[in-house]
């Protein structure tokens, strides 16, 4: 009978820090080729880490630990901390939080928004830093609650959900080594009484400094720096460092919603030995074995199937044989073979990790059986005469091996704490997953961003490399991206239409990058071209390539007559359409309109909403449109009757000059040829029209490299009197609608900018079809009520966003090729994201899958507190006054002194930086804004109060928040005090 597998959980995201690798990947090479990732430091090295000079001397200190490199950095700036909160916090939670990240990236999850009811468990070893910096007696009041909050592991849990906006369970659970696999427990329990969708396990075990340890004769530590579990020549554990990470859910809900798992865990189980042992210190035959067999009866498998036990394996000389009775009792009564069971050790490859072990072995354990490799037990040369393996179903493999047998591959996790807090997990090789569907033809967007231009860099390259090595289809790298991963501020985009062209355009300059700005996106103002932008085709690359541009346009031909309708559709969708019959006004206007109109809609519908609109000729009909000026309906309605009109009037051309008005005008006069200048683009750019042969003989008489002439796709000269005879339909027209306000600035082709709720007259609209197009002006006027604005041509070409980049604005055309494919397109979303616009980027990529991708690539400055920092001779430093309480600056013509003789802007500034961390800071820098929080108001306010003799308000603090508005603050407390003081005298 098949299982039920209602129960199961599975691992959706996993990351991890040992010895040897900062990541999964190349840990687990290491692992299946049998490495020793411990180290033997160097004497200067202990020396400098602040380890005592008589340990170093010692001849049982043994210099070797399971060293994490670069343990110190952390990426305080992505988790929104100041660097001295950084400082303060403990090393092991920094890298919790940031191992948290990766594993929650690596489930295909937005770190900060996951959208699942999310718990933390977590555990840390006791805090080595702590220690130092009580040691070094430099901790006041103050600090030292900081420390404690930075440190203590009650508020470690709370910290993790806090930073990453988890509102789950958070608990803090510490049971010595077994600690994260009873955190494991612990989550599958809540995520099946429903506590959570979603549970974060984290541990870490680190010490501070990473140094050696001194071995006590009968102790548990090596004298020779070497963990060799099971083996003869064991004689004792050697401590490493390191911090893991899962992500579990629910099988079915993993299964639904997310990349496919790393291996399902099918029961999990935790007793205590009780004191039925030699003593506390001791390990349980009992315990152990009783655990491993509950957790087999919840798994509801037996021990004939388990192929792999990831052991506890400390190497001792105790532990060893208790552990391997235990565990082949328990196998054997559930129905194991002799010699079935291969034997895992962790510890022989990186040192005992404390309470990061049971989480690393499960790590371990989920990679055995998802990839079928059995490592070898690194360094083991003999069996351990001390135990019985005789009959046993453990072996100790000596070289990796394929898995054998048949499917599914399952195996064990133990994990025994000091105490007797024993914690055992069965788990099994992922489901096999459904092949996935192939790619269809086109392009994807790929984005990503990081805190900084550095991490950018780094994970532009770390994705590269990684579709170099797994040929990870575009469309799943694209999705995962967009809705697996946090929009931070420094940001970069790539289109490609498969692998190998976007690992290239990833590294070799073919992306995209800027930064979101501090005070927000760019206001958006949206450009509509006029008639001559057209070409067949022109709706294809939109219709593929802009979510929800296909729905909108169908809307759009509704608005129009059966007819038209048909008409313009074919010549917007086929590019074999005759460019001639497009070029007709009657048919250019509205397919131009119904281009224009419904990539609006689909750009608003992506997020991007408009501080204003702006249309040249025809494209102001579409703005007034868009501005709420006009219904679709009247809009349709009056570009179609606009289109045929103009089509009944003379022929006409047009030719734009690379001048501004008034040099047009003189060119004009010199001439003595009835033109008109017909539009005013830019203070270089204008546009005459008349008559073909008009034209033709103006063109021919320019002075030659004086002023440079471009003949437009124009059959008739608009805004001259050869459209006369288009004004009675368009009155008409126009009689029949009814014009509203607008309800965003519109900036008009008569040179204004209409504000929301300005009248429109229907006049306006029969003005703009004769008069001067004053489309320069009127984007200048743009310009200058909204600085530094982005402007989105929305329609075929590039002609406006030249303009518009002329005068000093950020131009992005939507589809400035005439090309069939989407990747401009593209190009443009991926542009306005980069930039910060609020683009739904998630609806770009709907057809991909999320997969597991390389996540954040952490490499953040290295944090020391002062009060943690070693001394030259390996002594902690001794009791005194805290480093970072400073003389006060020398009062001068910078430095004005208070009334008391303080010299208030160098004391407030010197109190900022030793709570903030950080240095220049301007009158106008914001506590807040810098990491600070309320807390650290409150100790500022304290110290205020101490360094001034006076009590200074913390709401004044917290409603003033810059350094000016503090300093002015000080200032004023101490002339009211001394007035005070004066007046009581």
């Amino acid at each position: 009978m098949a299982r039920d597998r209602s129960l199961d959980i599975a691992v959706s995201g996993m990351a991890g820090r040992f010895p040897g690798s900062p990541e999964l990947t190349r840990w687990w090479s290491a692992l299946t080729a049998g490495q020793v990732l411990t180290r033997r430091y160097q004497r200067h090295e202990l020396a400098a880490e602040g380890v005592p000079q008589h340990l170093l001397d010692d001849p049982d200190y043994v210099p070797v630990h399971g060293h994490l490199a670069d343990a110190d950095r952390f990426d305080n700036a992505l988790f929104r901390m100041s660097p001295r909160e950084a400082e303060m916090l403990d090393p092991q939670h920094r890298l919790m939080l940031e191992c948290a990240w990766s594993a929650l990236e690596d489930a295909g999850l937005n770190p900060l928004d996951t959208g699942l009811t999310t718990g933390v468990y977590a555990s840390a070893s006791s805090s080595d830093y702590l220690r130092r910096m009580v040691a070094g007696g430099r901790l006041t009041p103050l600090t030292l609650e900081d420390a404690l909050h930075g440190t203590q592991p009650d508020f470690l849990a709370s910290l993790l959900s806090y930073r990453l906006n988890l509102n789950g369970p958070a608990l803090a659970v510490q049971t010595a080594c077994s600690s994260s696999l009873v955190a494991v427990h612990l989550a599958v329990q809540a995520l099946l009484n429903g506590d959570c969708d979603q549970a974060l396990v984290v541990a870490a075990g680190m010490a501070f400094p990473q140094a050696g340890h001194l071995h006590v004769p009968g102790g548990i530590h090596s004298p020779t720096g070497h963990c060799r579990p099971f083996d003869a020549r064991a004689d004792g554990i050697v401590a490493g460092s390191g911090v893991a990470c899962v992500v579990l859910r629910r099988l079915a809900d993993a299964l639904d919603d997310g990349p496919a798992p790393h291996g399902v865990i099918l029961g999990t189980a935790v007793n205590n030995d009780g004191s039925a042992k030699v003593g506390y210190y001791a390990p349980s035959v009992e315990g152990q074995q009783a655990v491993i067999r509950a957790a087999l009866r919840t798994a509801d498998v037996g021990g004939e199937t388990i192929g792999y036990l990831e052991s506890h394996g400390t190497g001792t000389r105790i532990g060893d044989p208790i552990e391997w009775a235990a565990a082949s009792a328990a196998l054997r009564a559930s129905g194991a073979r002799p010699a079935q069971v291969a034997v895992g050790a962790l510890k022989a490859n990186t040192g005992h990790l404390d309470n990061a072990a049971g989480v690393a072995g499960l790590i371990k354990a989920i990679l055995v059986v998802r990839d079928g490799v059995i490592p070898p037990v690194a360094g083991h040369g003999a069996l351990n005469p001390l135990l019985d393996h005789e009959e046993s179903p453990l072996y100790v493999p000596d070289q990796a091996r394929p898995w054998p047998g048949d499917k599914p591959r399952r195996a064990g996790v133990s994990s025994f704490g000091v105490g007797g807090t024993n914690a055992h997990v069965v788990v099994e090789q992922p489901p096999v997953a459904s092949p996935a569907s192939p790619a269809g033809p086109g392009h994807r967007l790929v984005v990503l961003s990081a805190a900084d231009r550095a991490a950018l860099d780094r994970a532009a390259t770390r994705l590269a490399a990684h579709l170099g090595a797994h040929r990870t289809e575009p469309g799943d790298v694209a999705r995962t991206l967009a809705t697996g991963r946090a929009h931070l501020t420094e940001r970069l985009a790539v289109v490609a239409a498969d692998t190998d062209q976007l690992a290239r355009r990833l590294t070799s300059g073919g992306a995209l990058r800027a930064g979101v700005p501090a005070s927000g996106p760019a206001p958006l103002v949206l450009a509509f071209p006029g008639q001559g932008a057209q070409h067949p085709g022109m709706a294809r690359p939109l219709a593929t390539g802009l979510p929800g541009f296909a729905p909108a346009l169908a809307t759009v031909l509704d608005a129009y007559d059966p007819a038209t309708a048909d008409l313009v559709g074919r010549a917007l969708h086929d590019p074999r359409f005759p460019a001639d019959e497009l070029a007709e006004t009657a048919l250019a206007q509205p397919a131009l309109f119904a281009v224009e109109y419904a990539a609006a809609a689909a750009l608003r519908g992506l997020g991007l909403r408009p501080a204003a609109v702006i249309g040249h000729s025809l494209g102001e009909i579409t703005a007034a449109c868009v501005a709420g000026v006009l219904d679709l309906a009247d809009a349709a309605r009056l570009v179609t009757v606009r289109g045929q009109a103009m089509q009944q009037c003379p022929p006409g051309a047009m030719l734009a000059l690379t001048c501004g008005r008034k040099e047009a005008d003189d060119l004009i006069r010199a001439s003595g040829l009835a033109l008109e200048v017909a539009a005013v683009n830019s203070p270089d750019h204008a546009v005459v029209a008349g008559p073909p042969d008009v034209v033709d003989a103006f063109e021919a008489g320019l002075p030659p490299g004086r002023v440079r002439a471009r003949r437009l796709r124009s059959r008739r000269a608009f805004h001259t009197a050869l459209v006369d005879a288009a004004d009675a339909p368009l009155r008409e027209a126009l009689g029949a609608t009814r014009l509203r306000p607008p309800t965003l600035p519109w900036a008009a082709n008569s040179g204004d900018v209409l504000v929301p709720g300005t009248p429109v007259e229907a006049t306006r609209f029969t003005a703009q079809a004769r008069h001067t197009v004053q489309f320069g002006p009127a984007l200048e006027k743009l310009a200058g009520r909204f600085p530094g604005a982005v402007v989105v041509e929305v329609g075929p070409g590039h002609a406006l966003s030249t303009l518009a980049e002329s005068g000093g604005l950020t131009a992005v055309p939507l589809c400035g090729g005439r090309t069939d494919d989407d990747e401009a397109v593209l190009t443009a979303l991926g542009r306005l994201w980069t930039m910060g616009q609020p683009v739904a980027i998630e609806a770009t990529c709907p057809t991909g899958r999320r997969v597991h991708l390389p996540g954040y690539a952490f490499h953040g400055p290295r944090h020391l507190a002062a009060e943690a920092a070693p001394v030259a001779d390996g002594r902690t430093p001794p009791a005194g006054v805290p480093p970072l309480v400073a003389a006060t600056t020398t009062p001068g013509p910078d430095h004005p002194a208070g009334p008391t003789g303080h010299d208030v802007p160098a004391l407030v500034g010197r109190l900022w930086r030793d709570l903030l961390g950080r240095d220049q800071l301007s009158d106008d820098a914001d506590f807040f804004d810098l990491g600070g929080d309320s807390l650290g108001v409150t100790h500022l306010a304290r110290r205020l109060r101490t360094d001034l003799g006076v009590r200074v308000p913390i709401r004044d603090l917290m409603t003033r928040p810059t350094l000016g508005d503090h300093t002015s603050l000080c200032r004023a407390l101490l002339d009211d005090d001394t007035r005070a003081r004066v007046t009581v005298g």
